[in-house]
């Protein structure tokens, strides 16, 4: 082989390998952190998810305010989708709850919700969203606004959950 032949051969592989690797997208930023934003078919079927958690009357931590806490006749069940278990403590973006607060009378029948939302959505809530929800799982307006957001009821919710031994929720561990 010549040593032109050989020099060609050297200087094209060297340019295939830098046209190569101009090529190749390089990850010069951070990855954007996950989120899960819920809409109004994210809670649809909710009784069919997995029933995690039923309690029945007064509930000293829900402070006889929240979820009817303080009615010896109220049922509280709580769904989870997909049964998802916190991990190292911390639930996993997109984790769904869902309590239904009802008796026998009819007097109490709600439903809130809460979502593993994500990207520093809520730092010093943990990332959770909360919501009032309709029983066919679509997010409760009042005014035309949604009942939803970091600091749903004046920030009750996120103020009663920051108690909660794991990640915010009490149903789970």
């Amino acid at each position: 082989m010549k040593k032109t032949q050989l020099l060609a051969i050297v200087i094209t592989s060297a340019m295939a390998v830098v046209a190569f690797e101009s090529c190749k997208k390089t990850d010069s930023k951070t990855t954007p952190a996950e989120e899960f934003v819920a809409n109004d078919s994210t809670f649809k079927d909710f009784m069919t998810w997995t029933l995690v958690k039923t309690n029945q009357g007064p509930d000293p931590a829900l402070g006889g305010v929240a979820h009817s806490g303080n009615d010896s006749t109220v049922k509280r069940d709580v769904y989870v989708k997909n049964n998802q278990k916190a991990i190292n403590g911390v639930y996993p973006v997109g984790t769904l709850v869902v309590k239904h607060s009802y008796n026998p009378g009819a007097t109490v029948n709600e439903y809130t919700a809460m979502v593993k939302r994500g990207n520093g959505f809520n730092p010093s809530g943990g990332d959770w969203e909360y919501f009032v929800i309709m029983m066919d799982g679509k997010i409760a307006t009042d005014n035309g606004m949604k009942l939803r957001g970091a600091d749903l009821m004046s920030g009750m919710c996120k103020g009663c959950h920051a108690g909660a031994t794991t990640d915010h929720l009490y149903s789970q561990k």
